[in-house]
C-alpha cells in the first residue's frame, strides 16, 4: 500500500515538473516581449494593461465554463495573488525595463526560485532538506556569479531595486496561488485574481495610456503586448499553478533557475542583445542544480 502511495506521489511530482518546465519556457519570453513593447506603450501601460486584456479572457472562460464564485474565505488569498502577479511583478519589471536591457532583468530573475521556496517554507509549511537548500543556494550563486561575468558589469543600478521588489512580489503570488489552486483549481485561481483586480486595472490602464500616449505601433511592440497579456499573464499560469500544486512549491520553483538562461537566448534571438559564452556554462551549472533539487527530500 505504501509503495502504491509512493508511486502516485512520484507520478504527481513528475507531472508537476513537466508542467513547470512548460510554464517556465512560456515565462522565459516575458522580459524580451515586455522590452519590445515598452518603447511604444510605456512601462505603466504594459504593466497594467496586460492584466485588463487577460481579465477579459478570464471572464469569457469563467462564463463559458459556468464556474461559481469562490467562497469568501478565498478573497484575501486571491487579493494577495493579485498583489504579486497581477500588479507587483508586471508593473515593476516593465518600469525597470525602461532603463535596463532584458538580459539584466533575466539575471535578477534568477533570484526568484530561492525566494519562492523561502515564502513557501514560511507561509505554507513546506520543509526542504539541507540537500535542497544546498542545490537552491548553488543555483542562486551561479546566477549571481553570472551577473558579474555578463554584460551587466556587476554594478547595481536603480532599476535593480525595482527588479528585486518584483521578485519578492512574484514569490508571494506563486506560493499563495499554489495553495489556493488546491481548493479551486489552477486556471480558476488566476482567472479570479485577474477579475478581482479589474476595479483597479481598468482605470489604471486608462490613466497610463492617457499620460504616456502610444507611439506609432510596431509589429514587435504589438506582438510583445499580445504575448505578455495572453501567455505570460493568463495561459502560462494555468500550467504554473498546476505544477506548483502537484510537485510542491519549493521543488517545482527551482525549475525557474533555467529561466534566466532561456531569457538570454530569446533576448539574443529576438532583440539582438549580446549573450556571452558564459551563458552556456551557466545553463549547464543551473541544470545540474535543478537535478540535485529534484532528488532532495522535502517534507510537507
Amino acid at each position: 500500500m505504501r509503495e502504491h502511495s509512493s508511486a502516485i506521489s512520484t507520478s504527481r511530482e513528475t507531472l508537476g515538473l513537466v508542467l513547470g518546465f512548460g510554464a517556465v519556457l512560456a515565462f522565459s519570453l516575458t522580459l524580451p516581449a515586455t522590452k519590445a513593447a515598452v518603447p511604444v506603450f510605456g512601462g505603466w501601460t504594459i504593466g497594467i494593461g496586460r492584466a485588463v486584456i487577460a481579465a477579459s479572457l478570464a471572464i469569457v472562460l469563467l462564463v463559458v465554463k459556468k464556474v461559481e464564485l469562490p467562497d469568501r474565505r478565498f478573497l484575501g488569498p486571491l487579493a494577495l495573488i493579485a498583489f504579486g502577479v497581477v500588479f507587483g511583478f508586471p508593473i515593476l519589471t516593465a518600469l525597470a525595463l525602461e532603463h535596463v536591457p532584458a538580459t539584466r532583468g533575466a539575471i535578477v530573475v534568477g533570484l526568484l526560485p530561492a525566494t519562492t521556496a523561502l515564502v513557501a517554507t514560511i507561509r505554507h509549511g513546506e520543509r526542504p532538506s539541507r540537500g535542497f537548500w544546498f542545490a537552491a543556494g548553488g543555483g542562486l550563486l551561479t546566477v549571481v556569479a553570472f551577473a558579474f561575468l555578463s554584460g551587466s558589469r556587476g554594478k547595481p543600478e536603480p532599476a535593480d531595486l525595482l527588479l528585486g521588489l518584483a521578485i519578492i512580489a512574484a514569490a508571494i503570488g506563486y506560493a499563495e496561488g499554489a495553495e489556493v489552486s488546491k481548493s479551486i483549481g489552477s486556471w480558476q485561481t488566476i482567472c479570479f485574481a485577474l477579475v478581482l483586480s479589474l476595479p483597479i486595472t481598468i482605470p489604471g490602464a486608462a490613466i497610463a495610456v492617457w499620460k504616456h500616449g502610444v507611439v506609432e505601433p510596431t509589429t514587435s511592440a504589438i506582438a510583445g503586448l499580445a504575448y505578455v497579456s495572453v501567455i505570460s499573464m493568463f495561459l502560462g499560469f494555468f500550467a504554473w499553478y498546476a505544477a506548483l500544486t502537484l510537485g510542491g512549491v519549493a521543488r517545482v520553483s527551482q525549475i525557474q533557475l533555467l529561466q534566466p538562461v532561456l531569457t538570454l537566448g530569446w533576448a539574443w534571438l529576438l532583440l539582438g542583445e549580446r549573450v556571452t559564452a558564459g551563458a552556456i556554462l551557466a545553463a549547464e551549472a543551473v541544470a545540474g542544480f535543478v537535478w540535485l533539487s529534484r532528488r532532495a527530500a522535502i517534507a510537507r
